[in-house]
């Protein structure tokens, strides 16, 4: 669903960007009020996880198209919805400056239609809602929650995307049909995301729960520590790395939604293709190293803005205490 810049016009770019960089403001204020041991390393490890699992495309059998896995209701789940938002922002800007993955003039459009719809729109008001329904964590309410979540966040994207190509009037794209193939092949797509990000929670329910972030129903502080902690963590490395070697030889080489989608209409889905700015070293991914120099880029990226973010939190603490003595 990474939108190309021939998409856009540049003032729905602008639009778009200016809410992005509002929105990550606001999640940078809001993230400093996490109280958790946990969230640095596990925003750092679930971004290289959720990097390495955008690059494997899977086949829909029947249509000629592929996917991939957004990643935001995962997220959610396991570091709640603001520090997702940093967490997939800081994937799709590493995306889109070294790899060409999307459009930098339609990098604020791909913010809002992939993190913000996934993680501060679907999941708190699908997921939180049918998993925190009832007593108890029920493995059903993980599987139910997950998939409609990824559904709506996907479907609320592909509806974005074409209101913002239509929008824009750069292309002849008709908005009824670009928008019904959008939805349709969109719609398998967050099945898939949902069955994937069901298996990945259950298995975290099971093994260790404590790691969901179940700040909707135990807003008490909490640290998180020992040795199934550390296990799980090393769960996502190992997964990880072995996605980022694979990818070459896993992923689907038809075009995604979004490039299926404008083929359909076109005969051609290089429209949809992004351009390749002077940032890209690794153009279209294309090294079998790729997936590993962007799973470690995207780590040290978010542990750096944490660092900056959090030292920000500790320096206003340390105001306030000087203050109040």
């Amino acid at each position: 669903m990474h939108m190309a810049d021939a998409l856009v016009s540049p003032a729905v770019a602008g639009v778009a960007g200016v809410a992005a960089v509002g929105l990550i403001a606001v999640a940078s204020h809001k993230v400093k009020e996490i109280k958790r041991d946990d969230i640095v390393p596990l925003m750092g490890v679930l971004g290289a996880f959720v990097f390495a699992a955008q690059m494997i495309n899977f086949t829909i059998p029947g249509t000629g198209s592929s996917g991939h896995i957004i990643g935001g209701v995962l997220l959610y789940a396991l570091v709640g919805p603001w520090a997702a938002f940093i967490t997939l922002c800081s994937v799709l800007i590493i995306q889109c400056l070294i790899f060409a993955d999307g459009g930098m003039l339609a990098l604020g459009c791909n913010i809002i239609n992939m993190a913000a719809m996934s993680c501060l729109v679907a999941a708190p008001l699908i997921y939180k809602r049918i998993y925190s329904g009832g007593r108890g964590h029920a493995k059903w309410r993980i599987w139910v929650g997950s998939v409609t979540a990824s559904v709506i966040g996907l479907e609320l994207g592909a509806l974005l995307v074409s209101l913002e190509t239509e929008l824009s009037g750069v292309t002849a794209l008709p908005f009824g049909n670009f928008l019904g193939l959008m939805s349709s092949i969109h719609l398998v797509i967050g099945i898939c995301e949902g069955v994937a990000t069901a298996v990945v929670l259950t298995f975290v329910e099971s093994y260790n729960p404590d790691m969901l972030f179940n700040y909707f129903v135990d807003k008490t502080d909490r640290k998180i520590n020992g040795r199934r902690w550390k296990n799980v963590i090393w769960a996502f490395v190992v997964i990880a790395i072995i996605m980022a070697i694979g990818f070459t030889w896993i992923a689907s080489e038809n075009p995604d939604g979004l490039e299926w989608s404008i083929g359909k209409i076109t005969g051609d889905t290089e429209l949809g293709v992004a351009s390749i700015p002077s940032t890209a070293f690794m153009p279209d991914y294309d090294s079998t190293f790729a997936g590993i120099v962007g799973g470690l880029i995207v780590m040290v990226a978010l542990w750096g803005i944490c660092a900056i973010i959090f030292r920000k939190r500790r320096v206003a603490y340390s105001s306030s205490e000087k203050k109040n003595d």
